[in-house]
């Protein structure tokens, strides 16, 4: 899954204003004519809800607005440059080379002017007067500079799905929505997050890939999912049951916490995210038998919100289909924010210097 991109993008420079004067027959003292240049098109970006990755920017990498045309004679205004729109799915997070964050665009067909076109130059008109009735004077327009901006994607879902590699997340992915995850019986089957819904109760499911200890430093798949978590309103820790057959009771608990320090490691906001602790794989006869001795150790360590089930059988999925909707509702207005929102433009003072400054959209207007 391509869910980060560098690019450079442009906008149009301003066309320049030009001396021109008018010459016709039986004007001989014709005044200043040269027309103005125009505005260079604005560089958008545009949410689009049919894309769903960044992989459009492995091919494309550079993008620039059409340029304002020069003035003409005649008193005439040059053609006004077109804006590019860029279209990016909704979750793209919009930053600078020093990694600000510029903007989050988390709305549908939402619209971010992220840099205004130059302005035209004026033609020698501009500068007529009593004491200068030929000015041979125009200005050009604005060149604007080249910018590198850092997209990167955070998956919208209301509920993530996380645990350890092949505790079962992508087939109840598959059984509560009937997504397509690749399944498998080794590790590390799933390679990419996938989505879901669960149509019954619109809730958008995310199944991230298996985390491992060290993952947020960049062991196994490394942290280039964890990313994808932050969003969701709900974490489901999924445990692999059959993990006590060949270990203490204890064990299952010390990969929770594993889980549970990998996310703290990422970003501590998301320890403060509501859970529910799902052990899997229950019909292994040897695992059900041992349910309340692992309810004991998870509820003596303060977890309290745990369901068993098979995704194999279906044994109490109706269950978890339960609690996954009251645990979003509870929770649709108390989303943790991980990044200011900043409605910036670009703006561009010290021409001479090529320096470029990021302004507040209403200073910069």
């Amino acid at each position: 899954m391509i869910d980060t991109a560098l690019i450079t993008i442009k906008s149009g420079d301003g066309g320049d204003g030009i001396v021109s004067f008018r010459r016709e027959k039986y004007i001989p003292k014709g005044g200043p004519w040269g027309g103005d240049g125009a505005n260079g098109g604005n560089l958008i970006f545009l949410v689009d809800d049919h894309i769903n990755t960044l992989s459009a920017f492995r091919r494309q990498r550079v993008f620039k607005a059409q340029d304002g045309q020069d003035g003409m004679k005649n008193l005439r205004t040059g053609k006004q440059g077109e804006d590019l729109i860029i279209r990016v799915p909704k979750g793209t997070l919009i930053k600078n080379q020093d990694n600000e964050v510029l903007r989050d665009l988390t709305n549908d067909n939402e619209e971010y002017i992220i840099s205004k076109g130059g302005r035209g130059g004026l033609g020698n008109w501009h500068f007529k007067s009593s004491v200068n009735q030929t000015p041979r004077k125009a200005t050009p327009g604005v060149k604007t500079p080249i910018m590198k901006i850092n997209l990167e994607l955070k998956l919208l879902a209301d509920a993530g799905f996380i645990g350890m590699p092949n505790s079962g997340k992508s087939t109840l992915l598959n059984i509560l929505t009937n997504s397509k995850a690749k399944t498998a019986s080794y590790e590390f089957t799933t390679l990419e997050p996938n989505l879901g819904v669960l149509e019954s109760q619109d809730i958008v499911l995310a199944d991230i890939p298996g985390l491992i200890e060290g993952a947020s430093s960049g062991k196994g798949l490394g942290h280039d999912f964890l990313r994808h978590v932050e969003r969701t309103k709900l974490l489901i820790h999924i445990l692999d049951g059959s993990f006590i057959l060949n270990n203490p009771i204890d064990s299952i608990y010390e990969n929770y916490k594993t889980i549970r320090n990998e996310l703290g490691e990422w970003n501590t906001e998301l320890l403060k995210k509501s859970e529910i602790v799902v052990i899997n794989k229950c019909d292994i006869p040897e695992v059900l038998q041992k349910e309340k001795e692992i309810r004991k150790t998870f509820t003596s360590k303060g977890v309290k919100n745990i369901l068993f089930i098979s995704a194999a059988t279906g044994y109490q999925l109706d269950k978890l289909i339960y609690s996954i909707a009251e645990e979003v509702e509870k929770n649709k207005n108390n989303e943790v924010e991980f990044v200011e929102k900043k409605d910036m433009v670009l703006n561009i003072k010290d021409l001479k210097n090529k320096r470029i400054v990021f302004l507040e959209k209403q200073s910069a207007e």
